[in-house]
């Protein structure tokens, strides 16, 4: 059941239909994200109405044990990584079956754990700055850049050739700076809003009072596009959700819409999807060395509590993993 901040329990499931454009997987480890703990704690459940009990995880590396009738582009034994589509979660497990255009060949240059870090973070900075279509020259502010979604969206934008600004504690700067920051404000003693502007992008996944005080570094015509909400009205028709919900994100966005709009900036909620191909493009960059993968800890599988209460202390220098065994 849905309960704020309760433990997981283990217990056995059947092995996953393999359906005919399936991958079956061995899970080797698991990523840790936030959207497992708000899922776990029910504050996503207007909008992924999932049947309880529920396996969690949103990350996965593994061997492919198994492929169904009509898959062409993985056979059994190939080394894999990806995030599952939304319905199809379920990574805190020893096998899990995914459709074929969710996943890619992991890179060939990474262990397991390195692995099964990328995909929900890389697929989420990738579509944040695909929608913003942020371009080389332009310039973006990047929140909370020692987390997960953070150490990865610095290394993507130095990728595409912006100038990137991103806030974190004292004791994260050197890292973030290893990682391409230009500009690094530190939240601790500066107030972001002060200092920086002119900007073009900004990537939220703080709270409304980080979202608000955004606008004042945008300038006109700059997108601010948030991960962690308020959902919005384009979310809703994109998500096929009934009439009273899209009501409902339109009344929860109303605020930020009108205030971006009187700072002549637009502003998104992005909830990332599932993609193969965009996450093989990645592949690519992280084998040549563009981008690479941040661990702050890796736990055993039989620890995943532990690993979900150290995630929740807000603390991790990039990702948590669980591995298998």
């Amino acid at each position: 059941r849905y309960k704020s901040n309760s433990a997981l329990r283990i217990g056995e499931m059947p092995e996953p239909e393999v359906r005919d454009h399936d991958v079956l997987v061995a899970i080797h480890a698991a990523g840790l994200n936030q959207l497992d703990a708000k899922i776990r704690d029910g504050e996503l459940k207007r909008i992924l109405p999932y049947r309880l009990p529920l396996i969690l995880g949103n990350d996965v590396a593994g061997d492919v044990v198994r492929v169904g009738s009509k898959v062409r582009g993985f056979k059994s034994g190939d080394e894999v990584y990806a995030r599952p589509d939304q319905d199809r979660i379920g990574t805190f497990a020893e096998r899990i079956a995914m459709h074929e255009a969710d996943v890619a060949l992991k890179p060939r240059n990474l262990t397991m754990e390195e692995a099964a870090s990328i995909p929900l973070v890389g697929l989420t900075a990738w579509q944040v700055f695909e929608r913003a279509q942020l371009k080389k020259g332009q310039k973006v502010l990047i929140h909370a850049g020692s987390g997960g979604v953070g150490t990865f969206a610095i290394q993507l934008a130095k990728h595409l050739g912006a100038t990137v600004a991103t806030t974190t504690s004292t004791e994260n700067i050197d890292l973030v700076r290893s990682l391409g920051a230009d500009v690094v404000v530190d939240y601790k003693k500066d107030d972001f809003a002060k200092i920086l502007t002119g900007y073009d992008v900004v990537l939220n996944s703080l709270g409304k009072d980080t979202l608000e005080k955004s606008l004042q570094v945008l300038k006109p015509g700059g997108k601010l596009i948030s991960i962690s909400g308020p959902p919005d009205p384009a979310f809703a028709k994109e998500s096929g959700l009934n009439g009273l919900l899209k009501q409902v994100m339109r009344l929860l966005s109303s605020r930020i819409r009108r205030k971006a709009k009187r700072h002549g900036v637009s502003y998104a909620f992005l909830f990332m999807r599932a993609d193969g191909a965009q996450l093989s493009r990645i592949t690519a960059l992280i084998e040549a060395g563009d981008l690479r993968p941040v661990l702050d800890r890796v736990f055993p599988f039989l620890a995943t509590n532990e690993a979900m209460d150290y995630l929740a202390t807000g603390h991790a220098k990039g990702k948590v993993v669980v591995r298998a065994g």
